[in-house]
């Protein structure tokens, strides 16, 4: 039995290791196009995560998108794997079915569909001021 145990715990550590551990996705998330930021924070039962658009760059293309500023982007989207989270986003006025994937300390990306036919994926890096 004390071998079966063993045998046992290398299984769980091995699993474990393989499992990406990253950072908390709370914090601020800046498209790739660095015009368009993200604050990202656990919610509800702490697991599941919530995000607004806090900021967008001076571009005047970015001025039809100033009413969806401090606005709420993703409520409560749910955990579906290790670092990855779905559900219903709301991106500049477009409500999408959408999931966010955290690959690493700093690097998530969005992808978003609406109809199922029209999808989009945004590279997003951690802003640090």
């Amino acid at each position: 039995m004390p071998r079966f145990s063993r045998l046992l715990a290398a299984l769980v550590l091995s699993c474990a290791a393989a499992i990406p551990a990253f950072a908390s996705p709370a914090g601020v998330w800046e498209l790739e196009t660095r015009d368009t930021r993200f604050g990202l924070d656990l919610c509800g039962d702490g697991t599941q995560l919530c995000g607004e658009l806090v900021w967008l760059s001076d571009a005047d293309y970015n001025e039809q998108y100033k009413p969806y500023l401090n606005k709420p982007m993703a409520q409560a989207l749910r955990p579906s794997g290790p670092g990855k989270w779905k559900g219903t986003l709301h991106l500049f006025g477009h409500k999408l079915s959408g999931t966010i994937t955290q690959h690493s300390e700093n690097h998530m990306t969005l992808s978003g569909c609406a109809f199922l036919v029209v999808c989009k994926t945004y590279q997003m890096y951690r802003h640090t001021p």
